[in-house]
């Protein structure tokens, strides 16, 4: 069933435990979450981002309605996210099609003019009942802009919530996107004084590149929302290379694509089972 990624992240912060939140860029991508949120009986945020509807040239609305489909028709809680979107048109446009949370990323911009254009997004999603989820400066490793030792200053970060209006905050404490191995040192104390200090969900983006061990000890110290992309990029395509290696006369997509999907959904599932089993 569709739900609000407010309702969700406050049950699993509550209880201590992690809350899966998982990258679409096929319509399959999110089958294999949704199936794997299923078998664990747990809830789940299926996340299209503003790449990824560049990659559908642009449109949004025939990747999301089929998304929104799943989640509506899943027995598992699912949200159904706008992820790092900066086009507020775009944003406009995930509200009105059924879209229950939005990521806005405003860190790009000049301090002042973040807290104040994620302000006017939090008017904007409040109205509409749909959660939001901002970053306070930089949080990722894309194009080079976020150095690994970047950190989130807790006081700063209360500040940005009260000012905002948001309902969950993405906060730097270590990890960086797109990485391709689980190497990223987390700063567990800070995460623990974010947590205390915040008085919204904590989300980690980048969590790709970061070790279940590291993962576990992340949510026990306070994190909630957990960010994958990368990292099932990977299984995936592993999973699709060996296939394909192993029978170079396969032509019939569904052959060498659904073995990959598969692994996709076996590892969705170990992963939603590490978290909500961390606290």
């Amino acid at each position: 069933m569709l739900a609000p990624l407010t309702h969700l992240a406050l049950h699993c912060r509550r209880k201590g435990t992690g809350l899966g939140a998982f990258n679409v860029i096929h319509l399959e991508n999110a089958e294999s979450i949704v199936e794997a949120a299923e078998r664990l009986d747990v809830p789940v945020v299926l996340q299209i981002s503003e790449n990824a509807v560049k990659f559908h040239g642009g449109r949004l609305a025939p990747l999301a309605r089929g998304v929104l489909a799943l989640a509506e028709q899943s027995s598992s809680r699912a949200c159904v996210h706008l992820d790092h979107a900066k086009d507020t048109g775009l944003i406009r446009e995930a509200i009105g099609l059924g879209f229950t949370s939005i990521m806005y990323d405003g860190s790009h911009l000049p301090d002042e003019q973040n807290r104040a254009e994620t302000a006017r997004v939090a008017g904007w999603c409040l109205d509409a009942g749909v959660s939001l989820e901002a970053e306070l400066g930089e949080v990722g490793g894309k194009d080079g802009v976020h150095a690994p030792g970047a950190r989130t200053d807790p006081d700063d970060a209360a500040r940005f919530v009260a000012e905002t209006g948001v309902d969950l905050l993405a906060v730097a404490v270590g990890s960086s996107h797109a990485m391709t191995e689980r190497t990223a040192q987390l700063d567990l104390d800070l995460i623990g004084r974010l947590a205390e200090t915040v008085p919204v969900p904590l989300v980690l983006h980048g969590s790709s590149g970061v070790s279940d061990e590291s993962m576990v000890a992340a949510i026990r110290a306070g994190m909630t929302k957990i960010n994958v992309s990368t990292h099932l990029n990977h299984v995936f395509t592993r999973t699709v290379r060996q296939v394909l290696d192993e029978h170079p006369e396969m032509v019939d997509s569904r052959k060498w694509a659904g073995p990959g999907y598969r692994a996709m959904t076996d590892e969705v599932a170990r992963l939603l089972e590490l978290y909500s089993t961390a606290g």
